[in-house]
């Protein structure tokens, strides 16, 4: 063989190295992140979550993908963005805070794991077959909304010791709508507190309520916990303080926009537990046999300056319980 020839096959043949290994190393994983916010809605959350892969091992960009549906509020994109992931060949589809996301993930697929958290009980819904077993391709945690609305009731009404009458708002087109006011009614009988419910799934219609609340005095609103809502959050606490209605919301977002008191589950701690179920998945635990998590991290907040307005008295006692108390 001459010399130049055989130069010539050795460069060709290390020329293609980098090819070959490139070709022989294993695809990066893809997870589905299916979310009911806008891209730009809560980042803490999606912080969290990632937060959750790493605790795991995974860090999106150097050993795992993360491929972001985002419905924007609007509820009946769910199914399409689902089946996007699953076209796209994702290997876990993560579902949390809503129930509406659950469902679509589950009807778009019976073989690729879904993770979700979801404000009411799975195995009354089918998403599972049993808590601890949940026995398809889906588990999450579970945030049992009656126990969070029985203390949120006592809580306000520990707040207002005088409150008789108690508006409770929830969105009618979220799925654990019926739920809530069977829980809320059970709790305020308890109570001998009279409820009043009212619907909104619209910025409008918030408005509207509104206008019916300064109308008719109730004592307080309770503010259903909702996806929506959250959206809406500055919205419905500016119209609360305008209103002067002292207000119970589920979660620290709206006190610290101005809201009076909230009760609830750290949102940030299940969005993390969400990532960590995502991560054990993709390291090969199947979630047919990961028990659905019940989050216990729960927080009470109050927002002081809220209630100097309103001429609300807080209790010692309850501040004294509060997680955190916004000056």
């Amino acid at each position: 063989m001459r010399r130049r020839e055989f130069i010539a096959i050795v460069g060709s043949t290390v020329a293609a190295w980098p090819l070959a290994s490139r070709a022989q190393q294993p695809t990066m994983p893809v997870i589905g992140y299916l979310a009911a916010t806008t891209s730009t809605e809560r980042p803490e959350r999606l912080r969290a979550f990632r937060r959750g892969l790493g605790e795991t091992g995974f860090t999106e960009g150097q050993n795992v993908a993360i491929e972001y549906r985002w419905a924007e509020g609007h509820y009946d994109r769910f199914p399409e963005l689902a089946l996007d992931l699953v076209r796209h060949g994702v290997a876990v589809i993560a579902a949390p805070g809503n129930i509406p996301a659950a469902r679509a993930a589950i009807s778009a697929t019976t073989s690729i794991p879904i993770v979700f958290s979801i404000p009411d009980d799975p195995v009354k819904l089918g998403l599972v077959a049993s808590l601890n077993r949940p026995g398809g391709n889906a588990t999450g945690i579970n945030i049992f909304l009656d126990v969070l609305v029985q203390k949120r009731l006592a809580l306000l009404r520990e707040l207002l010791p005088a409150a008789a009458r108690i508006a409770v708002l929830s969105n009618p087109t979220e799925p654990s709508a019926g739920s809530l006011a069977e829980d809320v009614q059970r709790a305020a009988r308890a109570l001998g507190l009279q409820i009043q419910m009212i619907g909104a799934s619209t910025s409008q219609q918030i408005d509207e309520v509104f206008v019916g609340l300064g109308r008719d005095r109730p004592d307080a609103l309770f503010v259903g916990p909702d996806v929506f809502f959250n959206t809406r959050k500055v919205q419905l606490t500016i119209l609360a303080a305008r209103y002067g209605l002292p207000t119970s919301f589920s979660a620290r977002d709206y006190v610290e926009v101005g809201g009076l008191m909230s009760y609830g589950t750290d949102i940030n701690d299940t969005y993390r537990q969400v990532g960590v179920y995502a991560g054990r998945i993709l390291k090969g635990e199947k979630p047919a046999d990961l028990p659905v998590l019940q989050e216990t991290k729960i927080e009470l907040v109050i927002n002081m300056q809220t209630a100097k307005t309103l001429g609300v008295a807080v209790p010692p006692t309850l501040l004294a319980r509060a997680d955190e108390v916004i000056e």
